[in-house]
């Protein structure tokens, strides 16, 4: 008997609580069809509730009460009811997760640019901690960290069993102290020990230059409240740099993600019009279409896109909208395939639940989840060796030999530049974009100089003088 009365209990609590979860603001003057309708969803989500499974909530109830009086510390019920909480949504998917008040905090924080800790964001993997993306200029990132990084130990202790949040609460600390984490990586033979200082991490969104005179560089490594905003200055500032910009490299990589109408914003710099990204879910608001204005503030400049697989969420989805409307050239290697949007529900002044709602599409309806975006040009982040050494001598060396026939500068091998192999060394994905890019530019220059001399010299007049 006792079981029966608290499996009802339970469901009690449940049907009362429920409804909030789905409460929607009702505009109209007529107060009773707002309370006919109210009334009608709340027996709805009681139908819903009486179909669920008895015997599941039994057990349930009793694996609580066990707990409660015979785990070897005491523990009180709030204490329970939260670890309850955290574990139904622990197993929905890596990207839902209860978030206390430090967590709501540190979300917030995020958003803004400034927030504690190591400087990666992080995800889980088969019990361990991966490393989604080290955030640039960070002690992370100065460390060492890379992306696809499984963290196996943190000061020594294992992760395993522990929730993400926890891992996550273990790397935070006070400004200036040390923590050791022990690292798996694909291209090391064993696992090997890195010691991060913490720090305040303060995100630059967005940092850019002009790459040989021509070209803008804009680097975008998260994304924020204002990013959009930020991408519009850098790009102000590239062409006062550069007045005859012919082209942008636009760097995502080791890019998390972050604020979705910030990804749309920045896309809107470049695109004239056209969707951007859709989302599908199953609760009522979370279809939704968003769309670029018109007006390219690019003016049409070729766009090259970088990526890889630190890139994730919000950078995939503008990779993927240029690469859709044939704005941009994708080259790197392909991205994380985060394709789920998190939606953050308060229950508390300082408690929220962050529950997946939905997933989102490109423009041409590809989802990216556990796909990513496959780039149009595969390069791969290298070291280059020259394979041989220049040769000594050209045909302007050799004695005796014939002069330039149009009278142009004679080659010899002394003169010739060599190639800057820095860049090359130093980001061989950069290099190759932005040899792309001079493809591209030098490609339209030449297309638009053949319709140029294609065009025939106007005809003189040949009106006749009707008078004379």
């Amino acid at each position: 008997m006792l079981k029966h009365v608290s499996s009802f209990v339970l469901l009690s609590v449940l049907s009362l609580c429920l409804p909030s979860w789905a409460e929607e603001q009702i505009s109209g003057s007529n107060a009773t069809e707002q309370a006919n309708e109210e009334t009608d969803k709340e027996k709805e989500q009681v139908k819903k509730l009486e179909a669920l499974p008895l015997e599941e909530l039994r057990i349930f109830t009793q694996v609580y009460s066990g707990v409660r009086a015979s785990y070897i510390d005491e523990i009180d019920d709030k204490t329970l009811l939260e670890y309850a909480i955290k574990g139904i949504l622990s197993e929905l998917d890596p990207h839902s997760a209860y978030l206390d008040a430090s967590s709501f905090d540190d979300l917030q924080m995020q958003t803004t640019g400034e927030f504690g800790g190591l400087g990666i964001e992080v995800g889980m993997e088969d019990g361990y901690v991966k490393v989604i993306s080290p955030i640039d200029d960070t002690p992370a990132e100065r460390a060492g960290v890379e992306s696809g990084d499984l963290i196996i130990k943190l000061d020594g202790e294992s992760v395993k069993g522990l929730s993400l949040d926890e891992a996550i609460e273990r790397m935070r600390g006070e400004k200036g102290t040390d923590i050791i984490i022990t690292i798996v990586r694909e291209s090391e033979n064993q696992p090997f020990d890195l010691t991060i200082t913490r720090d305040v991490i303060k995100v630059r969104s967005v940092r850019s230059g002009v790459r040989d005179e021509y070209y803008g560089y804009i680097r975008v490594a998260q994304f924020q409240l204002h990013t959009g905003q930020d991408v519009v200055d850098a790009l102000a500032e590239l062409r006062e740099a550069s007045p005859d910009l012919r082209g942008i490299i636009l760097d995502l990589r080791n890019n998390p993600g972050g604020v979705l109408s910030a990804a749309v914003d920045m896309v809107d710099v470049f695109l004239d019009g056209g969707l951007v990204v859709y989302t599908e879910g199953r609760v009522e608001g979370s279809n939704k279409k968003y769309f670029a204005d018109s007006g390219d503030l690019s003016n049409g400049l070729p766009i090259v896109v970088l990526i890889n697989d630190g890139s994730a969420s919000a950078s995939e989805i503008v990779a993927g909208a240029l690469q859709d409307h044939g704005r941009a050239l994708v080259l790197g290697t392909r991205s994380f395939g985060k394709g789920s949007v998190q939606s953050v529900i308060p229950i508390s002044d300082d408690r929220a639940v962050k529950l997946t709602t939905s997933r989102y599409f490109t423009p041409n309806g590809r989802s990216i989840q556990a796909q990513g975006i496959e780039p149009d040009i595969i390069v791969e982040r290298v070291r280059v060796t020259a394979v041989q050494p220049r040769a000594r001598y050209t045909e302007a060396d050799l004695s005796g030999h014939l002069e330039n026939d149009n009278g142009e500068e004679e080659s010899k091998a002394e003169d010739r530049p060599e190639a800057d192999t820095d860049l090359q060394n130093k980001d061989s994905q950069l290099y190759e974009a932005l040899n792309l890019l001079k493809g591209l530019s030098l490609f339209q220059q030449k297309q638009a100089q053949k319709e140029a001399d294609k065009k025939p010299e106007p005809e003189a007049s040949t009106h006749a003088n009707l008078d004379s």
